[in-house]
């Protein structure tokens, strides 16, 4: 199984810190393509990797605000008529996070540097670097009147992380080699130190069959036997935008896990390993459902081309029917998870 655990968020630009019409504000980067406005009039916390300097060396400590330190205010409608019409908000120019409302309270000396070594009871000066993220402080909620609905941040693809670690914790020994992999990155193509497009992977299987006496060719011989399941949200049929989707391939929430299929392999699926994953939920008796974009729509990609390209393994991508992907909060079924987790955990004992 592959799958990834990030999502687009706002980074924080650590050297950004400034005042601004009476208030103090630290600039943003995004990370992967999120829906901006969804950001705006938001209670937002702030967390990460800190790397220090101590008197071992360098090493990292995480930072996790866990309240509400920042925001970023919307312009009223009186003063931006057209926000209704399809207003596009700049990145650089105004989604700039509000930390103080009273800019008398920042002085020349304080940094973020200041506020973070505060926070972790370090000297400031200690710090090297960091990697921090804003994030939504609302926790989940299940929605509607029978609360089938679950709604939360990061759903894609946490949901998925969730589904294949509860699967495989709780498998039973069987007579091959299991193996969940997260990688990181997805969300801005895959291509670094930790993403799928890496080596890092291969390096891992070679070095599984290694420990265990084979050579080249049983390694070789083990990946032709494997399968591979790449685990990814997929696009709800909407409500309220209903011609988004062919009718024919339109998933609906609380009906089972989706199989994502591409004439342009923008997905890894083929009729051979939709079989088999077809088939699998039919053995763990919950129901399916196909996905294929509208001809006139540009399909989206995963993790799975590239794994499957690079390992040289049958893959199939799957995922659950999922509402406002890359929005602050997204949304998707409480049986979907159910019957993925359940699916998954017959593959594991296959």
């Amino acid at each position: 199984m592959t799958h990834f655990p990030d999502s687009p968020l706002l980074k924080l630009k650590n050297d950004s810190l400034s005042k601004s019409a009476g208030c103090a504000t630290v600039n943003i980067e995004a990370y992967g393509g999120g829906i901006s406005s969804t950001w705006l009039d938001r209670d937002l916390s702030l967390a990460g990797r800190v790397t220090i300097n101590t008197e071992n060396g360098v090493d990292s400590q995480f930072v996790d605000f866990k309240r509400a330190i920042g925001t970023i205010p919307n312009l009223s409608i009186h003063l931006n008529r057209d926000v209704n019409k399809g207003f596009e908000y700049n990145k650089q120019n105004h989604l700039s996070v509000l930390l103080f409302g009273n800019d008398e309270d920042v002085n020349d000396k304080i940094t973020i540097y200041d506020i973070v070594g505060k926070e972790l009871g370090i000297k400031p000066d200690t710090i090297l670097d960091m990697d921090l993220y804003f994030y939504d402080i609302q926790g989940g909620e299940l929605v509607g009147v029978n609360r089938d609905i679950i709604s939360v941040g990061r759903l894609d693809n946490l949901a998925m992380c969730h589904s294949i670690y509860s699967a495989l914790k709780t498998n039973a020994v069987t007579q091959g080699t299991n193996v969940g992999v997260f990688f990181d990155n997805e969300e801005i193509g895959s291509r670094t130190l930790m993403g799928a497009d890496s080596n890092y992977l291969n390096a891992i299987l070679d070095r599984i069959v290694h420990s265990l006496g084979g050579n080249l060719e049983d390694n070789l011989r083990a990946r032709h036997k494997s399968f591979l399941v790449s685990a990814d949200g997929a696009h709800a049929h909407h409500p309220n935008f209903k011609d988004k989707h062919d009718s024919s391939y339109a998933p609906l929430i609380n009906r089972g896990p989706v199989v994502k299929m591409s004439a342009n392999f923008r997905y890894a699926t083929t009729s051979e390993s939709a079989g088999f994953f077809i088939n699998l939920c039919k053995k763990a008796e919950v129901p399916f459902q196909k996905m294929v974009n509208r001809s006139d729509i540009p399909s989206g990609s995963t993790i799975g081309p590239m794994s499957s390209a690079s390992l040289g393994i049958e893959t199939v991508d799957v995922g659950n029917a999922m509402f406002a992907m890359h929005s602050i909060r997204e949304s998707q079924g409480v049986k979907d998870h159910f019957y993925m987790t359940k699916v998954i955990k017959e593959f594991y004992q296959s």
